[in-house]
Protein backbone atom coordinates (compact mmCIF):
# COMPACT_ATOMS: atom_id res chain seq x y z
CA UNK A 1 0.00 0.00 0.00
CA UNK A 2 2.76 2.44 0.88
CA UNK A 3 4.54 1.59 -2.37
CA UNK A 4 1.44 2.48 -4.33
CA UNK A 5 1.16 5.86 -2.58
CA UNK A 6 4.86 6.60 -3.24
CA UNK A 7 4.50 5.85 -6.94
CA UNK A 8 1.43 8.07 -7.23
CA UNK A 9 3.07 10.94 -5.42
CA UNK A 10 6.23 10.79 -7.55
CA UNK A 11 4.25 10.58 -10.80
CA UNK A 12 1.98 13.46 -9.79
CA UNK A 13 5.04 15.59 -8.98
CA UNK A 14 6.37 14.97 -12.51
CA UNK A 15 3.04 15.94 -14.05
CA UNK A 16 2.84 19.11 -11.96
CA UNK A 17 6.37 20.23 -12.90
CA UNK A 18 5.74 19.58 -16.59
CA UNK A 19 2.45 21.46 -16.41
CA UNK A 20 4.10 24.41 -14.71
CA UNK A 21 6.71 24.66 -17.48
CA UNK A 22 4.29 24.49 -20.41
CA UNK A 23 1.22 26.74 -20.25
CA UNK A 24 -2.13 25.09 -20.74
CA UNK A 25 -4.10 26.58 -23.64
CA UNK A 26 -7.39 26.47 -21.75
CA UNK A 27 -5.84 28.27 -18.77
CA UNK A 28 -4.54 31.16 -20.89
CA UNK A 29 -7.86 31.78 -22.63
CA UNK A 30 -9.85 31.70 -19.41
CA UNK A 31 -7.41 34.04 -17.68
CA UNK A 32 -7.49 36.61 -20.47
CA UNK A 33 -11.27 36.43 -20.60
CA UNK A 34 -11.67 37.50 -16.99
CA UNK A 35 -8.73 39.90 -16.66
CA UNK A 36 -9.52 42.18 -19.62
CA UNK A 37 -11.49 45.35 -19.01
CA UNK A 38 -15.05 45.14 -20.23
CA UNK A 39 -15.30 48.87 -20.87
CA UNK A 40 -15.78 49.54 -24.59
CA UNK A 41 -12.93 51.37 -26.28
CA UNK A 42 -15.37 53.86 -27.84
CA UNK A 43 -15.75 55.56 -24.46
CA UNK A 44 -12.05 56.46 -24.45
CA UNK A 45 -11.97 57.82 -28.00
CA UNK A 46 -11.45 61.55 -28.39
CA UNK A 47 -14.72 63.36 -28.83
CA UNK A 48 -13.58 66.53 -30.59
CA UNK A 49 -16.92 66.99 -32.35
CA UNK A 50 -18.59 67.64 -28.97
CA UNK A 51 -16.53 70.82 -28.50
CA UNK A 52 -18.56 72.55 -31.20
CA UNK A 53 -21.77 71.14 -29.73
CA UNK A 54 -21.13 72.67 -26.30
CA UNK A 55 -19.35 75.78 -27.53
CA UNK A 56 -15.92 74.87 -26.19
CA UNK A 57 -12.46 75.15 -27.67
CA UNK A 58 -10.30 72.00 -27.44
CA UNK A 59 -7.06 73.99 -27.66
CA UNK A 60 -7.94 76.38 -24.83
CA UNK A 61 -10.31 74.72 -22.32
CA UNK A 62 -12.14 76.84 -19.77
CA UNK A 63 -10.40 77.51 -16.47
CA UNK A 64 -13.35 77.37 -14.09
CA UNK A 65 -16.45 75.18 -13.67
CA UNK A 66 -19.82 76.25 -12.35
CA UNK A 67 -21.06 73.20 -10.44
CA UNK A 68 -24.68 73.01 -9.30
CA UNK A 69 -26.28 70.09 -7.44
CA UNK A 70 -29.57 69.21 -9.15
CA UNK A 71 -30.42 65.86 -7.51
CA UNK A 72 -30.76 64.80 -3.90
CA UNK A 73 -28.21 62.73 -1.99
CA UNK A 74 -30.90 60.90 -0.02
CA UNK A 75 -30.52 57.13 -0.49
CA UNK A 76 -27.08 57.59 -2.05
CA UNK A 77 -23.92 55.81 -0.81
CA UNK A 78 -21.85 57.44 1.90
CA UNK A 79 -18.92 58.21 -0.43
CA UNK A 80 -21.18 60.26 -2.72
CA UNK A 81 -22.56 62.18 0.28
CA UNK A 82 -19.03 62.90 1.48
CA UNK A 83 -17.93 64.01 -1.99
CA UNK A 84 -20.92 66.37 -2.31
CA UNK A 85 -20.11 67.83 1.10
CA UNK A 86 -16.41 68.15 0.22
CA UNK A 87 -17.25 70.03 -2.99
CA UNK A 88 -19.48 72.45 -1.04
CA UNK A 89 -22.72 71.37 -2.69
CA UNK A 90 -24.86 70.80 0.42
CA UNK A 91 -27.69 73.01 -0.85
CA UNK A 92 -29.29 72.16 -4.16
CA UNK A 93 -29.49 74.68 -7.02
CA UNK A 94 -26.76 76.85 -5.49
CA UNK A 95 -23.84 77.31 -7.91
CA UNK A 96 -20.27 76.75 -6.70
CA UNK A 97 -17.18 77.63 -8.72
CA UNK A 98 -14.30 75.12 -8.95
CA UNK A 99 -11.05 75.05 -10.91
CA UNK A 100 -10.78 72.89 -14.01
CA UNK A 101 -7.97 70.66 -12.72
CA UNK A 102 -7.57 66.88 -12.94
CA UNK A 103 -7.99 66.52 -9.17
CA UNK A 104 -11.32 68.35 -9.12
CA UNK A 105 -12.48 66.59 -12.29
CA UNK A 106 -11.83 63.18 -10.69
CA UNK A 107 -13.96 64.19 -7.71
CA UNK A 108 -16.74 65.45 -9.99
CA UNK A 109 -16.64 62.17 -11.89
CA UNK A 110 -18.01 60.33 -8.84
CA UNK A 111 -21.05 62.60 -8.50
CA UNK A 112 -21.65 63.53 -12.14
CA UNK A 113 -25.16 62.07 -12.02
CA UNK A 114 -26.09 64.45 -9.17
CA UNK A 115 -24.64 67.71 -10.52
CA UNK A 116 -24.75 70.01 -13.53
CA UNK A 117 -21.37 71.27 -14.73
CA UNK A 118 -21.04 74.37 -16.90
CA UNK A 119 -17.96 76.29 -18.01
CA UNK A 120 -17.57 79.77 -16.55
CA UNK A 121 -17.30 82.15 -19.48
CA UNK A 122 -15.84 85.62 -19.16
CA UNK A 123 -17.01 87.59 -22.22
CA UNK A 124 -15.51 90.85 -20.90
CA UNK A 125 -12.30 89.36 -19.54
CA UNK A 126 -11.34 88.59 -15.97
CA UNK A 127 -12.33 91.32 -13.52
CA UNK A 128 -9.80 93.31 -11.54
CA UNK A 129 -9.53 92.86 -7.79
CA UNK A 130 -11.55 96.01 -7.02
CA UNK A 131 -14.34 94.89 -9.41
CA UNK A 132 -14.86 91.47 -7.80
CA UNK A 133 -17.56 92.82 -5.48
CA UNK A 134 -19.56 94.06 -8.48
CA UNK A 135 -19.69 90.79 -10.44
CA UNK A 136 -22.48 88.29 -10.90
CA UNK A 137 -23.09 85.09 -12.88
CA UNK A 138 -26.05 85.10 -15.24
CA UNK A 139 -28.12 82.07 -16.24
CA UNK A 140 -25.93 81.36 -19.30
CA UNK A 141 -22.85 80.84 -17.13
CA UNK A 142 -21.21 84.16 -17.99
CA UNK A 143 -19.36 86.26 -15.42
CA UNK A 144 -20.67 89.82 -15.83
CA UNK A 145 -18.93 92.83 -14.27
CA UNK A 146 -21.06 95.83 -13.32
CA UNK A 147 -18.58 98.59 -13.80
CA UNK A 148 -19.18 101.56 -11.56
CA UNK A 149 -18.90 104.96 -13.18
CA UNK A 150 -15.95 106.92 -11.91
CA UNK A 151 -16.24 110.69 -11.42
CA UNK A 152 -14.71 112.68 -14.22
CA UNK A 153 -11.76 114.93 -13.44
CA UNK A 154 -12.84 118.61 -13.32
CA UNK A 155 -9.73 119.53 -15.35
CA UNK A 156 -10.99 117.42 -18.26
CA UNK A 157 -14.33 119.26 -18.25
CA UNK A 158 -12.75 122.75 -18.31
CA UNK A 159 -10.62 122.08 -21.35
Amino acid sequence: MSGLCRSLSSSSAKVLTEAALSPCPWFVSVRSKFSKARIPKELFAERSQEHEKYGGDPDQPHKLHIVTRVRSVIRRPYWEKEMVKHLGLQKSHVPVIHKNTPAVNNQLKFVKHLVRIQPLRTPYGLPAEQDMADTYINTKGELIVRRLLQPVDPKAIES
